[in-house]
């Protein structure tokens, strides 16, 4: 099994980015997918999740109206499309594989000027 994730990198604020998780191993279409994040000196905190049907179940409210999570199971890739950021959003995020608890290693967002 593997998740890795890209996209990552330093943008100033109110800037977009949109981070991808490729994954591989497992039978992707099926499960749920979440994306983390956590900031220096604080815990990693759940971001958003969708459904393996490409809805969205959850999205934290420091972030609702500026990203999006979305899928495309042919290709077994999540996306977390972010826009207006911050820069409290600064951090790694990471890909999580709900249902085995299975982590990308993260790609690190900097949002600054």
């Amino acid at each position: 099994v593997q998740l890795v994730e890209s996209g990552g990198g330093l943008v100033q604020p109110g800037g977009s980015l949109r981070l991808s998780c490729a994954a591989s191993g497992f039978t992707f279409s099926i499960y749920a997918m979440s994306w983390y994040r956590q900031a220096p000196g604080k815990e990693r905190e759940l971001v958003a999740t969708i459904r393996s049907t490409g809805i969205s179940t959850y999205l934290a409210d420091s972030v609702k109206g500026r990203f999006t999570i979305s899928r495309d199971n042919a290709k077994n890739t999540v996306y977390l499309q972010m826009n207006s950021l911050k820069p409290e959003d600064t951090a790694v995020y990471y890909c999580k594989w709900v249902a085995m608890n299975y982590w990308g290693k993260g790609t690190l967002v900097t949002v600054s000027s």
